[in-house]
């Protein structure tokens, strides 16, 4: 796995393999890349920098045993 943040785009992306990539999906924020076997590939988090500022606040204040919702 690779992980790479582009400041400028503000873009996170995170290399899940290294296959062939066929199309793509966005949800949320986020885009799914998929092999032609449908496997994710590549994940681009949009908007990245509001995302892992959630993400800190969040798990700075999780409490042990206890799944949070992102």
């Amino acid at each position: 796995m690779k992980v790479q943040y582009n400041r400028e785009d503000d873009v996170l992306t995170i290399h899940l393999s290294d296959g062939a990539i066929d199309h793509a999906e966005e949800t949320d924020g986020v885009i799914v890349h998929f092999s032609p076997e449908d496997h994710p590939v590549l994940l681009e988090v949009l908007e990245a920098s509001d995302f892992l500022s959630r993400l800190t606040k969040i798990t700075a204040t999780a409490q042990p045993g206890h799944v949070v919702p992102l």
